[in-house]
């Protein structure tokens, strides 16, 4: 069974997915939809991804201020992830996500990413970066 990073945005989710023994997280892919409020193929695609890989778990990043307060973000995440674990049947986990878009676009930035390109791909890696530290705080 293998483990799900979600990176949940405004119009964009950011998937990764572990390896099958739980040692590292990758990128899949970036779910877009046009508007905030329109999440139903958003969470079609992900129970698609959720059979494909054989998920037993989710990782959801929770977006709180510096200081840990929660923001507008922080509630619209915690609607989703009551969706999706109404959706799903899994059990979402919260994981603070606190500085992991800035950490993805660091790599890029190592990477040698154009930056016309970070956008395409900060979502995902943000999302491996949510995973990678839940699997390391809990020896997943």
């Amino acid at each position: 069974m293998r483990i799900m990073g979600l990176d949940y945005g405004a119009k964009t989710v950011g998937v990764a997915i572990s390896d099958p023994l739980l040692l590292t997280a990758q990128g899949v892919e970036v779910i877009r939809r046009g508007r905030e409020d329109k999440e139903r193929r958003s969470l079609a695609r992900i129970e698609e991804l959720i059979c494909e890989y054989s998920v037993s778990r989710i990782v959801l990043g929770m977006p709180c201020h510096m200081d840990g307060r929660m923001g507008e973000r922080a509630q619209k995440t915690l609607a989703f992830k009551e969706k999706l674990e109404r959706r799903s049947g899994l059990e979402v986990i919260l994981v603070d996500e606190r500085l992991t878009t800035a950490e993805a676009m660091e790599q890029m930035d190592e990477a040698g990413t154009p930056k016309a390109k970070q956008k395409d791909y900060v979502d995902m890696i943000a999302a491996a970066l949510i995973l990678e530290e839940y699997m390391k705080m809990h020896n997943a």
